[in-house]
């Protein structure tokens, strides 16, 4: 003859013992319910798509992302050797510091895109690239540089940077407010320390590197 075992939840044990069923259950009971109910009401109510963007402080600039030392190339010409340093690493983000809804950094970044003209506005295949939080920053090593002639060599990489403070309004809840950063463009460049860089603007990428590499009192490093 088979024995068929029951076991008792510790509530069930508890309620045979004091003669009494008064005890309440976390499982699937009322309370469990209502729970879960309210849970999902407050997910619902912290989401709100196809609001409004406004955004302000939007800088665009081109940022030194990484310079090498200047490196003496002989009259027959020679490929570059001297590695590039990296100053600054790009990134993709976008950080939420105000309301009570989540936030939607991939639509925050895609706004941020049309207002910069990356995108157009009724396009829904915008840059994947822009709107990637873990998008990977530009290899400093990759490929080589041939120089045909003589002179001090610098190279140097930059990119496009693109940072925004937003205020994101839907429905009629608080508005979100945060701020995003990325970047459109990824250069690279040489300059020669004795030459003067021809229509160099204060801050450009091409500036920095030569007075980083060649020295404040270089040609190429005034302006």
């Amino acid at each position: 003859m088979k024995t068929k075992e029951t076991f008792l939840s510790a509530c069930a044990v508890a309620a045979v013992l004091a003669g009494t069923a008064a005890c309440t259950s976390d499982g699937d009971g009322p309370t469990a319910k209502a729970k879960a109910t309210a849970t999902a009401k407050a997910t619902a109510d912290t989401t709100c798509e196809d609001g409004t963007y406004a955004w302000f402080n939007v800088d665009e600039r081109d940022v030194l992302t990484g310079v090498a030392e200047k490196e003496e190339i002989g009259g027959k010409g020679a490929r570059l050797t001297h590695k590039l340093t990296p100053l600054h690493t790009p990134r993709t983000a976008v950080a939420f510091e105000k309301g009570s809804r989540a936030g939607d950094a991939k639509a925050a970044l895609r706004s941020l895109a049309v207002l910069i003209g990356e995108a157009n506005a009724d396009d829904d295949g915008v840059s994947s690239e822009f709107t990637n939080v873990h998008r990977s920053a530009p290899d400093l090593d990759e490929g080589s540089t041939t120089i045909d002639g003589a002179g001090t060599i610098v190279q140097y990489a930059w990119v496009k940077q693109v940072t925004a403070d937003f205020r994101y309004t839907c429905g009629d809840g608080e508005p979100v407010t945060g701020r995003a950063t990325g970047w459109v463009i990824d250069g690279s460049g040489l300059l020669e320390c004795s030459t003067p860089i021809e229509n160099v603007k204060e801050g450009a990428p091409a500036l920095a590197a030569a007075r980083l590499s060649c020295g404040p009192d270089a040609p190429a490093a005034k302006t």
